[in-house]
């Protein structure tokens, strides 16, 4: 009989990819896929009522005592694409090096997400051998797309907003267990997001006639678009503590050494100067306050010799909490200050409800992180800085988290969507026992 690692090792060399042209999307690998947990775990697939919504999503329902107030346990089946090149291990070997505990499984996915997926699978499989009947329905909900364009998990969320279903509590993929996320605080923290960041993507284009290369006119579209980007990049959003990361500092000020602690325990005098200086501790904590946007594509000239006749660039916005893709759209034309630049939304959504950090469905995640990952982790509100499938299902529930069951070092959250993506064994195990317990409580 295989281990849970033999069977996490196989899912994880599936290539589920997952690509923006969906006519590149390898469809016969989420078969394999389905195929493939339908084997590996064949109580989940007997005894839980299952349904392929949008193509590929994939949606049980475990019948409780009572259908009110469910749980749905969030995952996604598709990663991000790789240049294998890159990688210290093949993307999609599912490797591991080391030995005990702290070996590492390599490979793509292996956080992001069908760690999560895998780790909910086993903690289903092993309730049900044990005859656990949940007190309440539990969802699995597992998209197919989140990683472009989410619609897999969002025709899920329409499927139980027909039939009624009103979930006491969802959890998604999103914080991790991790240390160090503010200076001088050296606890390890269960990052729970209880908001995203809304997410946008503009086009910025500049026309002009084309012609040769060797007569260029004085002012040609790459330098005014450039001039635009150099506009954005000077000129970033306005600082600010919205909710969701108040309530953050000041559930870890209690734990902070040196300077920052008077600072987070006086949160209604010092915010100002917070919000200032935490833009200089890093990409993440710079994220945390304000609304981003970055440029991540530009094209121009179809040749070296050739004069443009359109130059555009593609920015990425984050929206923080509070903030509207509206008021962003007229900020970003306000500050690129040039007619000639085009500003066009291509798509976006604003940032998330907030969810409240007290209550029943709270503190049943904490006790989950305290009976299974450690009772010196403090569980604190976070606002995501990405988005997740869970943003569709805020329509019918009032209480949506995003954490990620793992303890993670930094290098290790920075592998996500990178090369050398893996994730130690004993950790991912650890995974299992906290979803084991929501299940057991709900």
């Amino acid at each position: 009989m295989s281990t849970p690692i033999e069977r996490f090792r196989e899912i994880l060399r599936i290539p589920t990819v997952s690509h923006v042209d969906e006519s590149l999307v390898d469809t016969v690998a989420f078969d394999l896929l389905h195929d493939t947990i339908a084997r590996l775990y064949p109580r989940v697939h007997d005894e839980l009522e299952r349904e392929v919504v949008a193509g590929h999503a994939l949606l049980y329902r475990w019948r409780g005592t009572t259908p009110e107030r469910p749980l749905v346990l969030m995952a996604h089946q598709d990663v991000v694409p790789v240049d294998p090149t890159e990688w210290r291990h093949p993307p999609f070997a599912a490797e591991i090096s080391g030995e005990g505990a702290d070996a590492e499984i390599h490979a793509r996915g292996a956080i992001d997400d069908k760690g999560a997926l895998v780790a909910i699978l086993e903690a289903v499989e092993d309730a049900l051998a044990d005859g656990v009947v949940p007190a309440h329905d539990v969802y699995l909900a597992f998209g197919h797309n989140e990683e472009t364009a989410g619609d897999g998990a969002r025709a899920i969320a329409a499927v139980l907003e027909a039939r009624g279903v009103r979930p006491d509590l969802v959890l998604d993929e999103g914080g991790a267990v991790v240390e160090g996320v503010l200076p001088g605080v050296a606890v390890p923290t269960a990052m729970v997001g209880v908001a995203e960041r809304g997410v946008m993507t503009l086009t910025l284009t500049v026309h002009e006639a084309g012609g040769h290369a060797s007569t260029p006119p004085s002012f040609p579209a790459p330098a005014r678009l450039a001039r635009a980007i150099g506009r954005l990049h000077r000129h970033p959003f306005p600082v600010r503590l919205a909710p969701p990361v108040r309530a953050m500092l000041a559930t870890l000020a209690p734990h902070a050494r040196g300077p920052l602690r008077p600072l987070l325990a006086n949160l209604a005098v010092t915010a100002p100067l917070l919000a200032r200086a935490l833009p200089l501790a890093g990409p993440e904590t710079n994220a945390i306050v304000r609304t981003t946007a970055v440029v991540t594509e530009l094209d121009g000239a179809v040749g070296e010799n050739v004069l443009a006749t359109r130059a555009r660039a593609t920015v990425n916005v984050r929206l923080l909490t509070g903030d509207t893709v509206e008021a962003a759209i007229a900020r970003v034309r306000r500050v690129v200050g040039d007619p000639a630049v085009e500003v066009e939304l291509r798509q976006g959504s604003d940032p998330s409800p907030v969810s409240p950090w007290r209550g029943e469905p709270w503190r049943r995640i904490a006790t989950a992180v305290a009976d299974t990952l450690g009772t010196d982790v403090v569980t604190t509100p976070y606002l995501q800085l990405g988005a997740s499938d869970s943003r569709w299902f805020t329509g019918i529930s009032e209480h949506v988290y995003r954490f990620t069951p793992f303890h993670l070092t930094r290098a290790e959250r920075d592998a996500l969507h990178a090369p050398n993506e893996r994730i130690r064994v004993g950790v991912w195990l650890r995974g299992i026992a906290f979803y084991g317990a929501l299940i057991r409580a709900s």
